[in-house]
């Protein structure tokens, strides 16, 4: 702690919509947090259109992205945040990996690591996901995955040379 607050660690976390108006709902998400008192953000990736994976054959294209969080908050409190800003933009969670209006997953959390039900970090899946790497990689490429000792960059090389 610093005078009383606590110190801001850098966190990473993906956002991805595929209902009703994507990059309004990918802005209204990135508002939100920036409206946090405890979470600054950073920096933000560039939108990138994709294919679902998993779920529904139906369901239409995403718009992702990756942003950088400093934040004050534990790992417990940022999901709570991110949750209740999904639901506050309509997030209905019905099927699983189905459509949805807007979608926050935390990716890396300083050098976390957890592996509770309710909070998995660094994100399980991270490293098997263009839809994350891409933009990810865009913003932080010399991030360190903290149980793979690779950067997102050689991450998200290897996901491309193995398609």
């Amino acid at each position: 702690m610093v005078n009383g607050r606590r110190k801001k660690k850098n966190a990473y976390i993906a956002l991805g919509s595929n209902l009703g108006r994507r990059e309004r709902n990918i802005s209204a998400a990135l508002n939100a947090l920036e409206t946090t008192k405890e979470i600054d953000v950073a920096k933000v990736s560039s939108l990138f259109e994709t294919e679902p994976v998993g779920g529904p054959d139906d369901q239409p294209r995403f718009i992702n992205a990756a942003a950088h969080l400093r934040t004050s908050l534990s790992p417990e409190r940022l999901l709570a945040v991110c949750q209740q800003i999904e639901s506050s933009l309509g997030r209905k969670r019905e099927v699983p990996w189905g459509p949805r209006s807007i979608d926050l997953d935390i990716l890396v959390f300083a050098d976390e690591i957890r592996s509770d039900p309710e909070l998995m970090i660094p994100h399980p899946l991270l490293h098997e996901r263009r839809f994350v790497l891409e933009p990810l990689a865009e913003i932080a490429p010399d991030l360190v995955h903290p149980t793979l000792d690779q950067t997102i960059q050689q991450l998200y090389d290897a996901l491309l040379a193995a398609s």
